[in-house]
Parts: C-alpha cells; sequence; structure tokens
C-alpha cells in the first residue's frame, strides 16, 4: 500500500544545433508545414541556452552534490547542466517542428551530452540529425501515449488502485508503464481503460510511494504546531509574500509556523489528492528570499522555472534529509497513496523521507517542483515524485521569487503585444511580443528580461 511521506510529532544538453542545415532539412518534414524553422533560433546576438538559464550560476555546494550522488567529477558536473539547458531547447523546437510525430525526448550519458529525439516517421531522422540529436523511431507518438495515459487516468477514479500505484508516460521504451504489486490489478486497471499491450506495459515493482510531509526552500515549518513539512519556493502575490508546498501538507487555513517555532502564516489554498500543491501566505516577520537551502545549509539561488528535459540532473533540498540528487525518470506520471490518486508529477530517482514533503527540487538554478511523496528512503535509495512547479504557480496566481527579479507584481500585459512577464507559460503556447509571433518552446514562468527575442532556449519566432 502506499502511503504520504509525512513528519508527524512523534516521527523521528545537448551541444549547440546546426542551425543553418537544420533549417532546409525541416522545412520539408511531413506535417511540419505551419511549424516555424529553426532558421532563426539562435541570432548571433543572442544568448545560448546555458547562458539564458544560468547554469554557470550552480554553486559548488550543488556541483560537490551532483558529484557524489551521480557519480560524476566536477567537470562533467559543469557540462551536463550546460549539456541539459541546450537539449531542452533542441528537444522544444524538434518538437515544433515534427508536430504529430514527435514521441518524446530524453538526455543520457555522464555529461548528458546525447540528447536522443524520438519520432513515428523515419523521414523526420535526417533533421533529427541535423540539430546534433540521435533519431530514435518508434511506434506510438507522445500524443498518442497522453491520450491513453489520460484513459487510465479517468478509468482509476474511485477505484482501488493500491495494487497498482504508479503508471506513467515512459518515452525512452515508447510505452504507458504500470507498476504493480500484483500484476492483476494491473491488468485490470488497463482493460478498464481499454488499453492493449501495444501501448502499456506492467512492470512488477515493490514500491509503496507514501508523502513527505515535514524562507528559504528547503527549510521546516510546522502545521498546526504539530506536523512538520519543508518550504518549497519563495513567492509572492501582489505585495504578499508566502512559499510553494505540497496540498498534502495542510489544508486551506491550517496556520504554520517556522524552523524555529516563530509564528510564520495560513495556508491560502490547498489541493490534495488530484494534485498535489498549495501555498502559504506569511506574516509580515517572513521575507521571500529567491534561494534554495543546499548542501551545509549554503544559499542555492534560483533563476527561473525552465522544465528540465527527461534524463536531466535533479537535486531535492528538505527538512529531514537535506540535499540530495538524482535524474528526472518520467514526467506525467501518476501515483496512488493511501489518501488518493494525484496526476500529473514527475518521478525522480533522488532520495527523501518523512518531513521532506513540500521542500525543493531544482535543477541547476532553475525550479522545478515541491516533493511530493516516494518510497525507500537516503539509506538504501528509494523513488521520489514532485508536484511541478509551473502549474502551481498559474493555478494561485503566484510569482516565484528569483535573483535579479522584480519585486514588484508584474504587468498584466506587454504593450504591443500578449507576452507578459508573471505569466506561465507551457511547450507550444503562442504570443505577440514586438509585432512578432512567437511559440514557445519549453514551459517556463517569464519574467523581466526573458522576453522572447532575447531567450531564443524559451521561444521560436513563427
Amino acid at each position: 500500500m502506499s502511503s504520504l511521506l509525512r513528519r508527524h510529532p512523534r516521527a523521528g544538453a545537448a551541444g549547440a544545433a546546426l542551425a543553418a542545415t537544420a533549417a532546409l532539412l525541416v522545412a520539408g518534414l511531413s506535417g511540419s508545414a505551419n511549424a516555424g524553422t529553426p532558421s532563426d533560433a539562435r541570432p548571433g546576438d543572442a544568448p545560448s541556452a546555458a547562458d539564458t538559464l544560468r547554469t554557470d550560476a550552480a554553486p559548488p555546494a550543488l556541483l560537490k552534490s551532483m558529484e557524489r550522488d551521480l557519480g560524476i567529477d566536477r567537470k562533467q558536473a559543469e557540462r551536463r547542466l550546460a549539456n541539459e539547458a541546450e537539449a531542452g531547447a533542441t528537444a522544444g523546437r524538434l518538437s515544433l517542428a515534427l508536430g504529430v510525430d514527435f514521441a518524446g525526448a530524453w538526455v543520457s550519458g555522464a555529461d548528458s551530452g546525447t540528447l536522443t529525439v524520438a519520432t513515428t516517421d523515419t523521414r523526420d531522422v535526417p533533421a533529427i540529425e541535423a540539430w546534433g540529436a540521435e533519431a530514435a523511431v518508434v511506434r506510438h507518438s507522445l500524443a498518442e501515449l497522453d491520450a491513453a495515459k489520460a484513459r487510465l487516468d479517468k478509468a482509476a477514479t474511485g477505484r482501488d488502485t493500491t495494487g497498482a500505484p504508479v503508471w506513467y508516460v515512459d518515452v525512452r521504451t515508447n510505452r504507458l508503464v504500470v507498476q504493480a504489486a500484483r500484476p492483476s490489478a494491473a491488468r485490470t486497471l488497463l482493460s478498464a481503460a481499454g488499453i492493449g499491450t501495444s501501448l502499456a506495459r506492467v512492470e512488477k515493482s515493490a514500491e509503496q510511494p507514501r508523502p513527505l510531509y515535514d524562507l528559504r526552500g528547503g527549510e521546516a515549518y510546522y502545521i498546526n504546531n504539530s506536523g512538520r513539512c519543508s518550504i518549497g519556493f519563495p513567492v509572492t502575490k501582489g505585495t504578499q509574500q508566502g512559499y510553494a508546498t505540497a496540498g498534502h501538507c495542510g489544508r486551506t487555513g491550517a496556520a504554520t509556523s517556522g524552523h524555529n517555532r516563530v509564528a510564520q502564516g495560513t495556508f491560502q489554498g490547498s489541493v490534495f489528492p488530484g494534485r498535489d500543491m498549495a501555498w502559504v501566505a506569511t506574516n509580515s516577520s517572513w521575507t521571500a528570499t529567491p534561494y534554495v537551502k543546499g548542501s551545509s545549509g549554503q544559499n542555492v539561488q534560483v533563476t527561473g522555472s525552465t522544465q528540465a528535459p527527461v534524463g536531466a540532473s535533479i537535486c531535492r533540498s528538505g527538512s529531514t534529509t537535506g540535499w540530495h540528487c538524482g535524474v528526472i525518470q518520467q514526467h506525467n506520471t501518476s501515483v496512488t497513496y493511501p489518501e488518493g490518486t494525484i496526476t500529473g508529477v514527475t518521478r525522480t530517482s533522488v532520495c527523501a523521507e518523512p518531513g521532506d514533503s513540500g521542500g525543493s527540487y531544482i535543477s541547476g538554478s532553475q525550479a522545478q517542483g515541491v516533493t511530493s511523496g516516494g518510497s525507500g528512503n537516503c539509506s538504501s535509495g528509494g523513488t521520489t515524485y514532485y508536484q511541478p512547479l509551473n502549474p502551481l504557480l498559474q493555478n494561485y496566481g503566484l510569482t516565484l521569487k528569483t535573483t535579479g527579479g522584480d519585486d514588484e507584481e508584474p504587468p498584466g500585459e506587454e504593450p504591443g503585444g500578449t507576452w507578459a512577464a508573471g505569466s506561465v507559460y507551457r511547450a507550444g503556447d503562442t504570443v505577440t511580443y514586438g509585432g512578432a509571433t512567437y511559440r514557445c518552446l519549453q514551459g517556463h514562468q517569464a519574467q523581466t528580461g526573458w522576453e522572447p527575442p532575447n531567450v531564443p532556449a524559451l521561444w521560436q519566432r513563427v
């Protein structure tokens, strides 16, 4: 049976793209006539993806933790962050160019030096390779797999799925995977959703996820002077300061106190199960900072919220086990806890324990999400899930606190266009700015300085 990771009072990138060649090849892709070609993806005076996402902002403590938990050296850790930033931008451009053929992307290698992009059409291979990526020709598109998972989510509603508590889209194997302690339970669920073995596979697993209960990301806070969770990311809403955290940590109206037991704030909104998101508004004694608590208590700065790709390195900060790193295994995962099923979380190889819930997940300097739950521990290893941050920010209208950011409420609309700082954009969204139209390559929350013409890692002109 799955369980939440709550601490109770009695509980102890790929390389640079070959733009000129790819522009010619992508233009001839089947079904991509309406997708913008990447020929203007990186103007000569524009920053690279690594520059945009500030991979050079990674502090020594973060790099040291990556070395320890991923078994790599310092140079590999530095190259990994830069390669992952470039890979995310390249995968975003190819996703737009391939259209309905696109079947996902992932990075691999000690320094994430290999980006693989999957397609259902062999004619797409030259364009993928021209961008410096490896091509994989598969049977099912990502849209087809996501649709199957949506049917599975619907079929799980109202059912006891503790015998098959985890399911996700695995782009590496081009399958919908259901993890189950009892394979018969997984087969029953798949049958109810009308999904056959060509799309899905059952994987026997003893994993028993549970929530990780417990203004700097990763620090402890207490709920109604009892249970403990961890701060995710400091945020603002207008002039109100606060932080994002997990929904299972507290219900709307619950009072919080800080790591020092000083009165802190109140839950303003909370969703769990279904999702696992919440935010707390703090009183005037607490100030939001653009930092996560890293190894040995050092500050790790937060510069944005661009989503990292499958296979990317990621680190977590929590009030029980501190700072640990691993890799992103799958996005768009559903997991069943005793309290119910939550969807849309990300599965990782990072360990966690009770009390870490709500804490920060960060890739380089990019905020990723807040700790939800998992299985195992930080002695023997485990699997942990996080609620992605961007949907949380969008749901509550929050602005992530970032270094160099503007403390004021972002404007509702940029003059002369629909792009606006503070808005959360998903891959594929379109905006206008300066008389031109742009399509979003990677999900993120917009901020001043990240206007579409300035960040080709995030926006492509169409």
